[in-house]
Formats: structure tokens, C-alpha cells, sequence
């Protein structure tokens, strides 16, 4: 859609010539060089952003001495290039220029319109000579910033019949959700001077369909009608967009300046926001925004690409809206729940206190236990008996509504799997690209308005906190322990039974000659080689048709499921085989019945009699809650197979050199490149441009919790005499064994029975490891994390919420878990 014109062309110039630079090429120079527009331009050039051509005279050639030998090469090149007889622009282009730290704006000087190569020179004179003035001088003392020279771009002006500057956010307000586009007739300069306000256009995303719609349109003091349609403001909101994805698609605050020549638009500047207000409640005013991956990390640890964040980045705010606008509250429009910083994903900590607090009551230090992590409590003012009773209110619009909506995720999620397998049935090659995009775009809208599902997966927490408030109030310091030991066992969950059909299968195999002899061959291993009446061929097709959506990681588009890699479930299975008959068929009831003796004794009898009903109740809602997942996860099984379909064929056509590159693009631009309308240049380019950054951000390890986009430092577990640790009891009973530690569910392959698990984090793939596992021991997590609903259901001593533990214990080291304490004690 907006790709590049007579790039074939452009390969063919000079990329530089020691005085002078191409702008595409000035992307791959140092900033110090080319100075932060050029780089900026030049990079959004090479992306296939439409961006005019240019030139840049880097610092280097003013350094060295702007001699009338380096002016006639530059000349000679504006000659070939015609620009001798065109209007020109020519702007300044400093390294701290355009920075995420300082913008210069209206700082340093550019001027328009230049004709004739004498005009050129002066006007460059000028551009030099604004570095040194006092507006430029104060500008680098305030932001700390030494002289770095002056490179100077040049550009032949366009043609506007509109122009003006525009924000892929709201500056005034922090919200994410809107661009906001300043537009005047003609030149864009008198805009940008703020000599003119312009024409006011406010475009906002809807957060379910990522639709873009006008919902602001105001008139400047010089109002000379409208100086773009209401079509044309929605084709550049989506072309800024898509500027400020290709650039950064972790940052979504970027300001541009843009020409429109009465057929298309141009972009000709591109900077971050540089400070964006946070938008909040006002109960949070003056507490700054708290980020934690306390609770992310359990599924999505690894850095994000473009494609998962951009198609997953609101579904956060999708989920926990759900159960607010149930209970009635009125929630702030276009708040900003989740974030990728350094490439990870992040919850807003603050965000989600307070919204806990202000609508149900809830307190921010049990919202931060059932979130996990070690991020801070915000401050929350002393509830009136008006916040109480609103309060009480909410809660019963909740309760009496939330049954039908439970009722409708499970009846969603069933449907979910009939559909996933319907879907990914159907023969793809038979599609032509335009229906093979309407198949992904159907699924991806399909599953944003799966309403039910995300309902059961984000409150699927309240009658557990309920119940910890419950028995808090009479054993506060036991709480934790006592929650663990009475929820252990019941139904189980589809994740733990899942679990158990594997360790079935497990021993299946091991009563298997056949199956032992494939299996201990190691990898790769053929299920293809056994018999189609081979037992364990037959159980394994069964268990993947029922569970083969799952897999290690599987929130990300871009991680195989186990249906197309099984190598770690034959792992697992290949070290049990000498094990014996060792899983975890049922918890210890010995720790149950102990806690429910506790809580008799100690509990009135009001209390003991809802105290069984909230066990129930918070059972029920762990169980929706991994049904949940395990549904949106057969629906994302569906998209990577989708999206691997289309990558099959960009491949084809020269776009992609391999299949998973695929995950580098932005879901728009998978589409254009499939219709044609991006470039294989540019998709080429997008690719290359991202995985640096992946690469870059992999290389830096993620802090737990960040303040603004400050890292703190990092928590460190509280210590219990000379070799213990105290965490949160998730789990109950007591277990000692050698330390195994495992970073990845593949690490953990080689557990052996009765040893403790110790890991940052778990997900899904690391369940069939707990029926192994004497116990568990993790860096993260809380009371709805993963690691802690399937521990409890298996009844297993698990202690979470012990930061630096991964690092601070050795392999083989013997560790008692007391899950009735939240203990970790060292016994070596």
C-alpha cells in the first residue's frame, strides 16, 4: 500500500560519495554522521515507508572544513539528480536531533523552498549557524547534551495540497488508543512554527477489531474549510499506524510530520514522544505507573515479536474489562494495561490495584498475591461508608451476572475446539490469497469477540481471594498454607488431566517393547516406525488429537505446537522409562484434612458454612480458568497454521527467505504483502529491522518490575534464618529432594522422581513434569498463575515468589519445600 516507487532505480545511484550520503543509505550510517532525521528518514525510507528522496552532507564535511572543493561534488550530484531546477528543502539534522530523549524541536533551523544551488548554499549556512544560538545553547545545557556538530538534509520539496503534524497517540491525555492528526492547507511550516493551529482530526482504534474511526473533528481559528476528507484523515491515521509499527512496534508514541500532494501522503519527519503523560485514574495522581512481569512471565518470558504483540496487545485490556463492566464500573476509556518493554511483556501493577480496589474492594496487597511478582502497593484512601456500599453493590451485580457468563465461556470454549478442528481440516492450498486472508482475518476477529472464553480465563479469581480474605481474618499468617491444602484434589482440570493421560501413556510405553526400543534411539524419534496397532502409536495419535493444540510456550504464535513438534513429549516419555509406576495420582488428603481440622476449630460457624461453598466455588473457577486457555489456545493453533500458509507462499514470491520470518511482520502487514501492496523490498527489510531489535533486546535481562520505563532494583527473597527462604505457599504438605533446575520445560526433561523443580516460571508444558516433581519452587508466580492452580490440584509442596532463587541454588543441593510455612530451607 505504500511501498516504494523506482526503488529498482535508486539501487543504482551512488550510495555516497565521502561528502554527501543517499538518504537510504544514511540508515546504515552512525548517528553521529548523518545526525537523528536523517538516520530516522533514511531507516523508514529502507522500510518502505513513503518518504521523499534526499541527500545528507554529514558532520563530517563541515568538520573537515566546508571547502568550495566539497560544495562542487555535492553540486555535481544535485545536478544529476535535477534538483538544480526544482524547489528544495533543507533541514537541519543534529545527532541529538529526533532522539527518545530530546526532540529540538523548532530548535534548529530548515528552510523551504529553496531554488538554485546558490540559495542552497546560504540556506545551508543558515542550518549550520543555528547551532550556535542562544535558543540551541540553553536547549543542550537543560537536557545535558554537548555540541556534536551539524549534518544538513536536502530534499526536493512537495507539491502540498495539505499538510501538518500528527501524534500515533494522544499528548495530551497518554492515551495509546488514538492518533491525532493537525492538518492545514498547503505547507505544513506555519503549523509547525505555531503560527497557525489548524484543523483538529482525532482518529481512535477500537480496541476489539483494531478499526480505526473519526471521532474528533474541530476547526482552527483560521478555519478555511476542511483541509482533509474524513477518508483521507483514516488513510493517514492507518498509514501512521503502520509508520510507527515498522519503526518500533514496542512504542506506540511517535510524532510525525506529513505532507499530502493531492494523491497520497508523505512522511517527512518522524521522532518519538519524548514525554507522554500517563493516563490514569485520579486516585492514582502523583503515584507513577508501576509495570511488573510478576504474572506474564508464567506464559510469555521471552521477548515478544511483531506479530504476536501487535495481534495480543489489547487483549489484556479485553479481558479485565469484562468482569468490571459487570459489576457495573465505570472504567476509564483507553487506559493502557499492558506494554512490551525491552521486548517483554509487562502488566500495569498500578492500573490493576487500583481498578481491584475502586470497584470490588479489593486490596492492593491481595491483588498483588494473586498477580504474583514483588512490585510495590499503590496508596489507597481510608473507603467511606458510600465506597463501601458501592462496593457491596458492584459485588452483587457481579455475582448475579458472572454464573451466565461462565455459562457461556464453557459453552464458547467447547465450540472452540469443534472449530479449531474444522478449521484445520481444510485443505489451504486450495484457497486463493485474497480468501486465505479472510480466513485469518475471520479467526483473529472470532477470537476478540470470544467474550465468554476471555471471561473465564481473567475472573476466574474472585472467590479465591474471597476465600483467603476469609480465613485471613482469623489466620492471617496461615492463610496461604491452609488455602493450598483444602483445594488440592476435586475434579480435575483439563491441564491436569491432561497430565495424567500422559503419564498414562508413559507407562504405556514402558510396558511396550517396541515403544522402549524407539525411544531410547533418542532423537529424532518416528513414531512412523512402529506398527498402526502398536499400542503406544495408537495412545500417542489419541493424545495428540485431544491435546496436541498445547505446547511449550504456546502463548506465542511463533512456537510450534506439539502436534507439529512432539520431540519434548517423547523426551519426557524416554526418561520415565526406567522409573517405574511413579506419578502422582492423587494428593496427600493427610494436609487437607489437617487444614480443614484448623479452620473448623478456628472459624465461627457463619463462616465455616461459606467456607465450604467458596472452596467449591474457587475450584470451579481454576478449572474455567485452564479451560480457558486450553481453548484459545486450540483457536492460535489455528492462526500459526493460517499464518504459516500464507508464509509458504511469500517464500515463494522471493519475500521471505525462510517460513518463520513470518512472525516478524505485523498481522497489516502480512496482509498487504500477501495482496501485493507492500513490497518484497520492504517486508525484506521490516524482517532484517526487527530481528536486530529482537536481538538487542534479548540480549538484556528483563527486570521484574519497572517505574515508568525505569528498571528498579531487583527484589531479593526474604531469607529465613541461615539457609531458608520464605515465599508464598501455594501448594501444601512437606517434601525434601535434590534440587533440579530447569530455565525451559526442555531442561527439565531429565527430572527424576522425587527431585524439587526449581524454575523462574511455568506454563502448561511443564505439567507433566509436577506428577514427578516431589516439589516445586519458583522466582514468580501467584495464587492464579499456572504453576500454582496445577500444584494445588496435585497437592504438590510448592513455594512461589522467591526472586533470584534460580541463581541463588545449585544443582543436586537437597531442599526441604514446607508448603505449610512457604519455606524453602537448604539442608546441605
Amino acid at each position: 500500500m505504500h511501498g516504494l516507487s523506482g526503488l529498482d532505480i535508486e539501487r543504482q545511484r551512488p550510495p555516497s560519495s565521502g561528502d554527501w550520503i543517499d538518504l537510504a543509505a544514511a540508515a546504515s550510517a552512525t548517528v553521529d554522521a548523518v545526525g537523528g532525521k536523517s538516520r530516522r528518514l533514511g531507516l523508514m525510507r529502507q522500510l518502505g515507508l513513503p518518504t521523499p528522496d534526499g541527500i545528507v552532507i554529514p558532520t563530517a564535511s563541515f568538520a573537515l572544513g566546508w571547502s568550495d572543493e566539497r560544495r562542487g561534488r555535492v553540486a555535481a550530484e544535485m545536478v544529476r539528480r535535477g534538483w538544480d531546477k526544482v524547489p528544495l528543502a533543507v533541514r537541519s539534522s543534529a545527532p541529538h536531533e529526533d532522539s527518545g530523549t530530546a526532540s529540538f524541536a523548532g530548535i534548529y533551523h530548515s528552510v523551504l523552498d529553496v531554488r538554485g544551488l546558490p540559495a542552497v548554499w546560504r540556506a545551508v549556512d543558515a542550518v549550520l549557524a543555528s547551532l550556535q544560538t542562544p535558543q540551541a545553547r540553553a536547549y543542550r545545557d537543560h537536557h545535558a547534551i554537548p555540541v556534536a556538530g551539524m549534518a544538513v538534509l536536502i530534499t526536493p520539496m512537495l507539491a502540498a495540497a495539505a499538510a501538518g503534524v500528527a501524534f500515533t497517540c494522544d499528548p495530551h491525555s497518554g492515551r495509546d488508543d488514538r492518533i491525532v492528526i493537525n492538518a492545514v492547507r498547503g505547507l505544513g511550516d506555519r503549523l509547525v512554527g505555531g503560527v497557525q493551529d489548524g484543523e483538529l482530526l482525532v482518529v481512535e482504534e477500537d480496541r476489539r477489531s483494531d478499526a480505526l474511526k473519526l471521532c474528533t473533528r474541530q476547526s482552527g481559528r483560521e478555519d478555511a474549510g476542511p483541509a482533509l476528507s474524513d477518508a483521507q484523515a483514516l488513510e493517514l491515521a492507518q498509514l501512521l499506524r503502520e509508520a510507527a509499527q515498522a519503526l518500533d512496534y514496542s512504542e506506540p508514541a511517535w510524532d510525525f510530520e506529513w505532507v499530502f500532494d493531492g494523491e497520497r501522503f508523505w512522511l517527512v519527519q518522524a521522532r518519538p514522544v519524548t514525554a507522554l503523560p500517563w493516563h490514569a485514574y485520579p486516585g492514582l495522581a502523583g503515584q507513577g505507573e508501576v509495570w511488573t512481569n510478576g504474572n506474564t512471565r508464567d506464559v510469555v518470558p521471552d521477548v515478544m515479536g511483531a506479530m504476536d504483540w501487535i495481534s495480543w496487545r489489547r487483549m489484556p485490556d479485553l479481558m479485565l474489562e469484562l468482569g468490571y463492566r459487570l459489576a457495573g464500573f465505570r472504567l476509564l476509556p483507553g487506559v493502557r494495561r499492558a506494554a512490551l518493554i525491552g521486548g517483554r511483556v509487562y502488566l500495569n501493577a498500578s492500573l490493576i490495584q487500583w481498578e481491584a480496589f475502586d470497584a470490588l474492594g479489593v486490596e492492593p496487597r491481595a491483588m498483588n498475591a494473586l498477580l504474583g511478582g514483588h512490585q510495590p502497593e499503590i496508596a489507597v484512601p481510608q473507603a467511606s461508608w458510600r465506597d463501601r456500599l458501592r462496593r457491596t453493590a458492584s459485588m452483587l451485580r457481579y455475582a448475579l451476572g458472572a454464573g451466565v457468563w461462565r455459562k457461556r465461556g464453557r459453552k464458547q470454549a467447547v465450540q472452540a475446539f469443534a472449530t479449531a478442528a474444522r478449521w484445520r481440516s481444510e485443505t489451504l492450498e486450495d484457497l486463493d490469497d485474497t480468501t486465505l486472508a479472510a480466513r485469518l482475518r475471520a479467526l483473529f476477529d472470532l477470537i476478540r469477540r470470544s467474550e465468554g472464553i476471555m471471561f473465564l480465563q481473567a475472573s476466574s479469581g474472585g472467590n479465591l481471594s474471597f476465600l483467603l480474605d476469609l480465613i485471613g481474618r482469623d489466620l492471617p499468617e496461615e492463610r496461604h498454607a491452609l488455602v493450598a491444602a483444602i483445594m488440592a484434589g476435586g475434579e480435575p482440570s483439563v491441564t491436569a488431566r491432561q497430565a495424567h493421560e500422559f503419564a498414562a501413556l508413559a507407562r504405556l510405553a514402558a510396558s511396550d517393547q517396541a515403544a522402549c526400543t524407539m525411544l531410547r534411539g533418542g532423537a529424532p524419534w518416528e513414531l512412523s516406525a512402529l506398527p498402526h496397532a502398536n499400542p503406544f502409536r495408537r495412545g500417542f495419535e489419541q493424545f495428540i488429537q485431544r491435546y496436541g493444540h498445547r505446547g511449550t510456550y504456546e502463548s506465542y504464535l511463533s512456537r510450534p505446537r506439539f502436534r507439529e513438534a512432539p520431540e519434548y513429549l517423547f523426551a519426557l516419555i524416554a526418561g520415565t522409562l526406567d522409573d517405574g509406576d511413579d506419578g502422582r495420582d492423587a494428593p496427600d488428603r493427610h494436609h487437607r484434612n489437617d487444614a480443614w481440622r484448623t479452620l473448623r476449630a478456628a472459624l465461627p460457624a457463619p463462616r465455616r458454612w461459606l467456607l465450604g461453598r467458596l472452596v467449591a466455588a474457587a475450584r470451579q473457577e481454576a478449572r474455567d480458568r485452564e479451560l480457558a486457555r486450553s481453548a484459545m489456545t486450540a483457536y492460535t493453533e489455528v492462526c500459526r497454521h493460517l499464518i504459516l500458509a500464507v508464509a509458504q507462499r511469500l517464500c515463494r514470491h522471493g519475500m521471505l527467505a525462510e517460513r518463520d520470518e513470518i512472525f516478524d511482520l505485523t498481522p497489516h502487514e502480512l496482509f498487504s504483502a500477501l495482496a501485493g501492496t507492500l513490497d518484497a523490498a520492504a517486508v525484506r527489510a521490516r524482517v532484517s529491522h526487527r530481528r536486530q531489535q529482537r536481538r538487542d533486546w534479548e540480549r538484556r535481562r528483563a527486570p521484574e518490575v519497572v517505574a515508568g520505563r525505569q528498571a528498579q532494583a531487583p527484589a531479593v527473597a526474604v531469607r529465613v534464618g541461615a539457609g531458608g527462604w520464605r515465599g508464598v505457599a501455594v501448594g501444601s504438605g512437606i517434601a525434601e529432594g535434590a534440587a533440579f533446575i530447569a530455565r525451559t520445560p526442555e531442561q527439565a526433561v531429565g527430572l527424576a522422581s522425587g527431585e524439587v523443580l526449581v524454575a523462574p516460571s511455568t506454563d502448561p508444558a511443564w505439567t507433566p513434569l509436577f506428577l514427578r516433581a516431589g516439589g516445586l519452587v519458583m522466582e514468580t508466580g501467584g495464587y492464579l498463575s499456572h504453576g500454582a492452580i496445577v500444584a494445588r490440584e496435585f497437592g504438590i509442596p510448592a513455594v512461589v515468589n522467591l526472586p533470584g532463587i534460580v541463581d541463588t541454588l545449585r544443582a543436586g543441593q537437597r531442599l526441604r519445600v514446607d508448603g505449610s510455612r512457604g519455606e524453602v530451607v537448604c539442608l546441605d
